[in-house]
């Protein structure tokens, strides 16, 4: 658990033991089990999520519903009227994930935006593949090979990285909506990850490539809206 996770379900676990503490003794009469309380078990966990490794727009999403939840057990608001408000949640919860996501990012995040600005310094172009209600195959065999920037937009795209030349770290900015991206990586690389996601994810079924070896490291950024990305 990151530390600032513990710091907060820490000062969540002291705030209850002092209130159940000066209830039984009657200096308060805070009613902790009230209309609804049963909602802090969704919104709770996914506000400390956000301070995690994990993807942000999840966690927004599952705050969001038991905020509506906890609003709609206190009769603040009907059914009605939440039925009006999940368009508008949705975005507001895309938006905040991709906000937190570029503040909060995790190391790859951070790594694969500094290869990018290292490579533009340099004057060096990045490989991109766009695919747009389409599909795109992408080979990079014998090319040296530094970052790519992959976008699925209700399409695929497939970027076959196992005879290129890697000799040192290198970035991938990915980007799947209602899409999906297929990574194939070579032997002898580590993989590192950080992903925004909402219904969708970024994965690496090779699990050899999660262990550190002596090879450079492949950084994985990026994010994925009811779409994913498979590292093979």
């Amino acid at each position: 658990m990151k530390t600032s996770s513990k710091i907060i379900w820490g000062i969540i676990l002291v705030a209850l033991g002092v209130v159940i503490a000066l209830n039984a003794f009657g200096v308060t009469d805070i009613d902790i089990f009230f209309d609804g309380w049963w909602t802090l078990f969704i919104i709770v966990p996914c506000l400390v999520g956000l301070f995690g490794k994990g993807g942000k727009m999840g966690n927004l999403l599952g705050l969001a519903i038991g905020i509506f939840l906890l609003l709609y057990t206190r009769d603040i608001l009907d059914f009605a009227t939440i039925k009006k408000l999940i368009f508008p949640a949705i975005v507001v919860v895309i938006g905040l994930g991709l906000l937190l996501g570029g503040i909060f990012g995790g190391k790859a995040s951070k790594m694969a935006s500094k290869i990018f600005d290292d490579m533009k310094k340099t004057g060096k172009d990045h490989k991109v593949g766009c695919a747009t209600f389409s599909s795109v195959d992408l080979n990079a065999d014998g090319e040296v090979f530094e970052g790519a920037e992959l976008v699925a937009a209700f399409g695929s795209v497939k970027y076959d990285l196992r005879g290129a030349i890697i000799e040192k770290d290198a970035a991938i900015s990915v980007s799947a909506t209602f899409g999906g991206i297929t990574i194939l990586l070579p032997e002898g690389v580590n993989v590192r990850v950080t992903s925004n996601s909402l219904f969708g994810g970024i994965s690496s079924s090779n699990k050899k490539k999660e262990k550190k070896c002596d090879g450079p490291t492949v950084y994985v950024s990026g994010s994925c809206i009811f779409g994913g990305v498979d590292i093979k």
